[in-house]
């Protein structure tokens, strides 16, 4: 299972505010502690206005490379920071994010491909409006993004498809909406990563770290292997270990046993 790190993302008002005032103590600790606890990205979000996202960005970048080796996943829908972004970033990052729109996959990948990083795409096309509503809806999109991707040169198994994880709170359906779609996209596109923001399943209700876990232990079931998360969420950590474990996947139990010495952190 391959975790992103949720945290380092502008669109926190602490975060943010770290971000305006400099604040390296702050976000260097969240780069740390989601390493710590085995993050295989942290992903970097500025989420400040554009006429400075470019310059925090790096700031960002540079700080959290001063303390961690971890990957960074560089998080902007704006081409001309990722690409100033990459000059700084120390080993190949990851992408986040492209789309359906015709616009933004010429505009991002030449770079995707030119650096061989990995990215996220969404399965939705914001050159049209609202959310696709369906399934097939959503492969729609997929087919547009991997013909684009395909013809790249960028090989599958650098995608990491987010099926859109919508709050349950508004959508009782929503998680069965994204089982679904997960074992629709595993079984269409076997080589690709399968990824998406956990949270947003619990967003608006109580006790959200319950449902994060028990959406993950179903979601890796449908055929999830990665999922932008927080890492340091020790209870979230044991089901991913439990469910590989009940899952086959874990051969003679041995990562689960490592881990709970460990603590249940995730190296």
């Amino acid at each position: 299972m391959i975790f992103i790190g949720e945290k380092i993302n502008g669109t926190r008002s602490k975060v943010k505010e770290a971000v305006i005032n400099r604040n390296i103590d702050y976000i260097q600790s969240l780069a740390i502690s989601q390493s710590e606890a085995g993050a295989d990205f942290l992903d970097i979000n500025a989420g400040t206005d554009p006429d400075r996202e470019t310059e925090d960005l790096i700031w960002l970048i540079e700080k959290v490379q001063a303390v961690t080796d971890t990957p960074i996943c560089i998080d902007s829908s704006t081409p001309s920071a990722i690409k100033e972004a990459l000059k700084v970033t120390r080993v190949t990052p990851m992408i986040n994010s492209i789309n359906g729109d015709q616009k933004r996959l010429e505009e991002f990948l030449p770079f995707i491909k030119e650096r061989n990083c990995s990215v996220i795409a969404l399965c939705l096309d914001e050159s049209m409006s609202g959310m696709p509503k369906s399934i097939d809806d959503r492969m729609h999109v997929l087919e547009n993004i991997f013909l684009a991707t395909r013809a790249a040169g960028i090989e599958d198994s650098k995608v990491y498809i987010d099926p859109l994880i919508m709050s349950a709170a508004t959508d009782q359906k929503a998680g069965i909406i994204a089982f679904d779609c997960i074992r629709t996209i595993r079984g269409k596109y076997p080589q690709a990563h399968i990824t998406g923001g956990l949270s947003n399943i619990s967003y608006g209700l109580p006790d959200r770290s319950l449902i994060n876990r028990t959406f993950l232990t179903l979601a890796i079931a449908a055929g999830m292997d990665s999922a932008v998360v927080n890492p340091t969420d020790t209870d979230l950590i044991q089901s991913l270990f439990a469910t590989e474990l009940l899952l086959g996947k874990d051969k003679f139990c041995r990562r689960y046993t490592t881990a709970s010495k460990n603590a249940f952190k995730k190296k």
